[in-house]
């Protein structure tokens, strides 16, 4: 009993489990060249490492190249371009050509090189980490005379700023970029800031205020492009960290010009009289850019004290910074009919604006301040 047992056990053939492709491989070959045909060859791979070590077609073509002379078991070189994405000299070609033109394109590169656009996107993205962005507009290209003069009057005015911890006179404004602040509380408490802008009765909304979430199966949505109106009207306001003083429209036919502006304030000095009592009595501290009205001599009868403010700088100007571009986002999409529709809305405006959004605003020149001078004079973008 034992020994039939014995015979039977080892008439079972047991299949091997794991195996590699060169294994198979080679035990094709090795039955190959004991003269054994591809159908018997297949049947016993089958039988040893199972279906799937196989095909019949396949064991067929490897007797074939057997036959035919060839001894290596791996995998011939594929026909085509060979992947190339790791390949370190294209991506030194890839590196060089982007620092030479930093607007070329990925088809550009790739008919350059002559390498699939897959592979030049792959060694941009994820090897060298491009990413495209567009330029930022900025008022000036200031040259090395005006960001010197940026710095210097940044710094003389933070230094006022700067006060010892123990002064009775200073009031803890923030955390900046270049440290902690005291500010004079006699220069923010008593600085006005104003400027002019034209407002239009029409204002396209821009693309980016129009974005709406959709899911991916939503239609993508179109929108027209829309011209500003002609129709517009300058608006000046001079405000302080607790809101508007003063807004005036500039009538029809006329131009801000020195004696203009002297008018206006004019009214900015009754306003300040209703709206801010005590303050012309401990001294006006005035920002405002200098714009030829502005810096006109008529405009120093008044006895402020006029704050530096450098040339083509409205990075440092409060009004221009902070006020004037919510109020343009807000108009987006409208349209008014007429002139006093615009200015209703725009006083309305004014009005709901919470008193810590004016705050924000002056108290965000010291960290301006400081930003350029971190930046040796460039322009402070946020």
């Amino acid at each position: 009993m034992k020994a039939q047992l014995n015979t039977t056990d080892s008439n079972i053939a047991t299949p091997i489990k794991e195996w590699s492709k060169l294994e198979v491989r080679a035990v094709v070959r090795f039955l190959f060249s004991k003269g054994k045909k591809p159908s018997e060859i297949h049947k016993q791979i089958a039988e040893t490492y199972g279906e799937d070590a196989m095909s019949r077609s396949r064991v067929y073509q490897w007797c074939t190249w057997f036959g035919e002379g060839r001894t290596s078991l791996g995998d011939e070189p594929k026909s085509g371009r060979p992947k190339t994405s790791t390949n370190e000299e294209n991506t030194t070609r890839v590196d060089e050509l982007i620092r030479c033109d930093r607007r070329m394109k990925i088809r550009e590169i790739a008919l350059k090189l002559e390498i699939p656009k897959s592979t030049v996107h792959e060694i941009v993205h994820d090897t060298l980490g491009y990413r495209k962005a567009s330029a930022r507009w900025v008022p000036k290209m200031l040259m090395e005379d005006h960001k010197l003069q940026r710095v210097e009057i940044s710094q003389r005015l933070l230094q006022r700023c700067q006060q010892d911890n123990g002064d009775e006179d200073t009031t803890y404004i923030g955390v900046g970029p270049g440290g902690n602040f005291q500010a004079n509380n006699n220069l923010f408490d008593n600085l006005i800031t104003g400027d002019e802008t034209w407002v239009h009765l029409n204002t396209p909304e821009t693309k980016r205020d129009s974005m709406t979430w959709k899911h991916p199966s939503s239609p993508v949505t179109k929108k027209f492009k829309v011209q500003r109106s002609a129709a517009k009207v300058m608006a000046t306001v001079f405000w302080d960290a607790k809101g508007v003083i003063l807004f005036d429209i500039l009538p029809q036919g006329q131009c801000i010009n020195a004696a203009r502006y002297c008018s206006t304030l004019d009214r900015l000095k009754e306003a300040i009289r209703r709206k801010r009592p005590g303050l012309l009595r401990r001294g006006v501290v005035l920002q405002h850019d200098n714009a030829t009205p502005h810096s006109a001599n008529l405009t120093q009868r008044y006895g402020w004290e006029i704050l530096p403010h450098p040339a083509h700088s409205p990075d440092l100007a409060p009004s221009d910074f902070h006020l004037f571009g919510p109020l343009k986002r807000h108009l987006g999409g409208m349209a008014f009919d007429t002139e006093d529709d615009l200015i209703s809305e725009l006083r309305n405006w004014f009005d709901n604006l919470d008193v810590d959004f004016f705050r924000v605003g002056i108290n965000s020149l010291l960290s301006r301040w400081q930003k350029c001078i971190d930046l040796h004079g460039d322009y402070v973008e946020k």
